[in-house]
């Protein structure tokens, strides 16, 4: 894949930037956009002459908002045991010998916090956002989004997160660990710049070795997270997580305890 539609690849003075780009949609991925990113990813990963990878979203409103609703209903619209490959983007921010930065520059939410988990840094905007949805419209993340999110935070905030769907502050996320710095949105770029340029000063090799023995550690939820995601494909077939797509769209409360108003 040389051309992408619905991200930007950037590659300057031994970084890759990975742009979301579909600020229409809060910077939502569909199907296509996971095939795009696991693609740069790959791309950059295996570059030798790249040593930092930066993950973003365009725009100011959003780095990301997670899997597209208006591309779901009862299955979203690329490959992957869900529709959307989801799992192998998130492996392979793992997997790559690179450190991944996410840029966090808006809203933080649901998949889009997911990737947030498994980026090995993220500094966020004062102006980001974080949070779950996955509860409020029928879906969740059984693998990297859950297990994983508790080896970061903690289980006790994990858990907070997923069962009341809140929204977060910046400073809340630097507080609970999610994220690693927080600054003005007028110096994000600055600072990413300061912590690419401390990691590029340093043994690639070491830091591949260094990134590969944390993540030995918790490899094991890649299982998990495959199984959840084969229970998850058969509930997005259920009336109770159609419904939760269908009030979305709709905007409108859902009725999960009788879908459709029945």
């Amino acid at each position: 894949m040389t051309e992408y539609t619905d991200i930007r690849y950037e590659a300057r003075d031994g970084v890759a930037y990975l742009t979301i780009n579909r600020p229409e949609k809060y910077n939502a991925f569909r199907g296509k956009t996971c095939d795009e990113l696991i693609d740069a990813l790959n791309r950059a990963g295996w570059d030798k002459s790249i040593g930092v990878i930066v993950l973003t979203g365009e725009g100011t409103k959003a780095f990301c908002t997670g899997g597209d609703q208006s591309a779901h209903d009862g299955g979203y619209d690329g490959r992957g045991v869900i529709g959307l490959p989801v799992e192998e983007l998130q492996t392979l921010i793992r997997d790559v010998p690179k450190p991944v930065i996410a840029r966090v520059n808006g809203f933080a939410i649901g998949g889009g916090n997911v990737l947030v988990t498994c980026c090995d840094l993220a500094i966020a905007s004062e102006t980001a956002v974080f949070g779950q949805v996955g509860p409020k419209v029928g879906s969740v993340d059984p693998g990297f989004g859950t297990a994983f999110l508790s080896r970061v935070i903690g289980e006790k905030r994990a858990r907070e997160i997923w069962f009341l769907c809140r929204r977060y502050s910046a400073q809340q996320a630097l507080d609970m660990g999610l994220v690693n710095a927080v600054v003005p949105a007028a110096e994000l770029d600055a600072e990413v710049d300061r912590w690419c340029q401390e990691i590029l000063a340093l043994s690639p090799t070491a830091i591949a070795i260094a990134k590969r023995s944390f993540n030995a550690d918790s490899d094991s939820i890649r299982g998990i997270g495959g199984m959840g995601m084969q229970a998850l494909s058969m509930f997005y077939g259920t009336p109770e997580s159609h419904e939760g797509v269908n009030a979305f769209l709709e905007k409108r409360r859902p009725n999960f305890r009788s879908p459709g108003g029945q």
